[in-house]
């Protein structure tokens, strides 16, 4: 296929962004179905409900300690292959999934299934840089977050409806008629410069005990581990941490971009990101424990979650073409400052509230969220060199993981502080403690103005 120097030309542009959304929609799907799965699981396999969690762990740990190294492979062999190699790994490994008899062989085909995602999440960005061109880098921006806003708002009612005519597996099995059809179309994605350094895999294997050992610390810090444990965890990663960040300095092309970090904008877009990514989880985790406690149904609480998702799928596209024009450091200040106002009317809600009275401060959320989302993307992705593309997409998304670890963790920690008063006061807190941050996300997105 061609190797666009600004974007594909029709058809082969639709076949691509057909290619990446199927491929996204899987990816998404599979991090939040699971969820919903797990009681079923655990009493089909015969395990506790702890235990059953490690299929949700697995997939996010093996994603995260991954994603990094396989941006950087994507610079050197090139962006079109990491994608289609991560479409066949992760279609075989949802096979494996779906023919899992026991929790170990399950957990094992969540973590292939994992690394897979991680080759789709680690380019996908990069590639739309090459898929449109670059006026329209904030449109395909654009498309790229209102398919993820799709998947995330149908996830939970497809899953609901797949385990309501057929067994767990199915949820599973799903994604290999999709993966099958995404392979094919992934020949329609462009041919992309390649880095002339080798991969670092000493490297690679620091950036997994990195993330490995942070992940473990902050979940353990959350879920009341013994202190003992999560001092040796934080320091641990404190170390690796450093022996990482020093090995990456002074090399050409680092699997830990430090030299990209030196880019203010680029550094203010990926930790705007991290930011509102931890108030969104926050939001998010903590408001059905506050709705329950408010006397709501789980019908009702999904009913009452769903403007948030819906508003988003309408302006995100908006979003993408308003990028092209104006800058993201303003845009997204507005986005996340509607984004906060939302998060404050949640919090300020009276109890009982009506749908049509919570509708608004949703759509507000939701809203306000994509506005910012597209923008920041954009931001990030064109003010890393073309060449660099992966290792700007793969920071993109490694800041989205860090965010959605941190704010679960948080959560948490505020129904650790407020153990006595109920889950009710630990919603309020934690989603008052997502104001803050969002404000914090805020600030820093308008911080961009200045450079």
């Amino acid at each position: 296929m061609s190797d666009a120097s600004d974007g594909l030309p029709y058809p082969q542009r639709f076949w691509a962004i057909t290619a990446q959304a199927l491929v996204i929609t899987m990816s998404v799907l599979d991090g939040s179905i699971a969820n919903i799965a797990l009681p079923t699981i655990s009493a089909e396999l015969h395990v506790t409900p702890a235990e059953s969690i490690w299929v949700v762990n697995a997939y996010q740990l093996a994603i995260t300690v991954s994603l990094l190294s396989l941006a950087a492979l994507g610079d050197i062999v090139g962006y079109k292959r990491i994608y289609t190699w991560g479409v066949v790994i992760f279609t075989l490994a949802s096979l494996g999934c779906a023919l899992s008899n026991s929790l170990e062989m399950l957990v094992a085909s969540r973590v292939i299934q994992g690394f897979g995602a991680a080759g789709l999440m680690s380019v996908n960005t990069a590639l739309v840089r090459f898929i449109f061109p670059r006026a329209q880098l904030g449109r395909g921006m654009g498309i790229n977050s209102m398919i993820v806003a799709v998947s995330a708002a149908t996830g939970p009612s497809l899953a609901a409806a797949i385990l309501s005519i057929a067994p767990w597996p199915f949820l599973f099995f799903i994604n290999v008629p999709v993966g099958i059809a995404a392979f094919i179309m992934t020949a329609s994605l462009p041919m992309t410069p390649r880095a002339p350094h080798r991969f670092d895999w000493t490297g690679a294997a620091l950036n997994a005990a990195m993330f490995g050992l942070g992940i473990a610390a902050v979940d353990g810090f959350g879920h009341g581990q013994p202190w003992p444990q999560v001092l040796a965890e934080t320091v641990a990663a404190i170390a690796v941490t450093y022996v990482f960040v020093r090995s990456q300095r002074g090399k050409a092309v680092p699997i830990l971009p430090v030299d990209l970090f030196a880019i203010p904008v680029f550094s203010l877009s990926a930790l705007t990101s991290v930011c509102s990514f931890i108030a969104a989880t926050m939001a998010f985790v903590s408001m059905p424990f506050l709705f329950q406690s408010r006397g709501m149904t789980t019908t009702e609480i999904g009913l009452l979650i769903t403007p948030w998702p819906v508003t988003a799928v309408f302006v995100a596209p908006l979003a993408g073409r308003l990028a092209d024009r104006i800058p993201a450091g303003k845009m997204g200040g507005v986005g996340l400052a509607l984004f906060t106002l939302g998060l404050l009317a949640i919090v300020l809600a009276p109890a009982p509230v009506s749908w049509l009275n919570m509708a608004w401060r949703m759509s507000l959320c939701g809203g306000g969220f994509a506005l910012f989302q597209a923008p920041n993307n954009r931001q990030l992705i064109a003010s890393t060199p073309r060449e660099r593309s992966g290792a700007g997409s793969g920071v993109l998304s490694s800041a989205r993981l860090l965010g959605q670890t941190l704010g679960a963790a948080l959560v948490a920690v505020s129904f650790g502080l407020t153990a006595s008063a109920g889950v009710g006061a630990g919603g309020v807190l934690a989603i008052s403690a997502a104001v803050a941050v969002a404000l914090l996300a805020m600030g820093v997105s308008l911080a961009r103005l200045r450079v």
